[in-house]
């Protein structure tokens, strides 16, 4: 199974970026958009000079609990920059989502919970509520963390939007907010130094 079925197996399609997309963005934006890939993962992260986005991570089943999650988010981290991921709200049905979010607690993320963010899938047509998880070496704060999104939502997830998808993603403004008042932290109900 090549790297994008391992992801396309994993994330619900509307998260998805196309094939098309992702291998545009690692041809053109290279200086920027950096795949790592192993028999047991798959790393797709944006790196610009003030922050590091990921944008995909996955470990497979097998490779789980065994510290390959977090030598990722390590190698990430020793950039000494800002490291932000967009996750799903807990989905109690779903405990991938519960697991997912005990890990970035585990491994030190705030949860930017002045960010809101919604984001209409070009594939299913649905708005997907995201909420924004970030990791700072220099207590860097929210509305930094909201013009890092900013950017990564222009530069990357819009990037050749109309001409591969045929339609454009909405503006950044009608798909990001910031307020001053504080949504629920997401992370709170997780314990960071409990094992997963």
């Amino acid at each position: 199974m090549n790297w994008y079925e391992k992801l396309n197996q994993y994330f619900p399609i509307e998260e998805m970026k196309s094939k098309e997309q992702m291998d545009v963005l690692l041809a053109e934006r290279g200086d920027v958009y950096h795949k790592d890939e192993g028999p047991n993962h798959v790393l797709i992260y944006v790196e610009f000079n003030g922050f590091v986005f990921v944008d995909y991570l996955f470990v497979s089943k097998d490779a789980r609990g065994q510290g390959l999650g977090r030598k990722l988010i390590d190698k990430l981290k020793s950039k000494n920059k800002p490291v932000i991921l967009e996750v799903e709200p807990v989905q109690y049905d779903d405990t991938d989502t519960e697991k997912r979010l005990r890990f970035y607690a585990r491994e030190g993320f705030q949860h930017a919970s002045k960010i809101g963010y919604r984001r209409r899938s070009l594939a299913t047509g649905q708005e997907t509520v995201m909420e924004i998880l970030y990791w700072s070496p220099n207590e860097a704060d929210e509305e930094t963390i909201y013009k890092a999104m900013m950017q990564t939502y222009r530069d990357i997830h819009k990037y050749k939007d109309k001409e591969i998808y045929g339609a454009p993603f909405a503006p950044v403004e009608e798909t990001l907010s910031f307020k001053e008042e504080q949504n629920n932290d997401i992370l709170e109900p997780f314990d960071p130094l409990e094992k997963v």
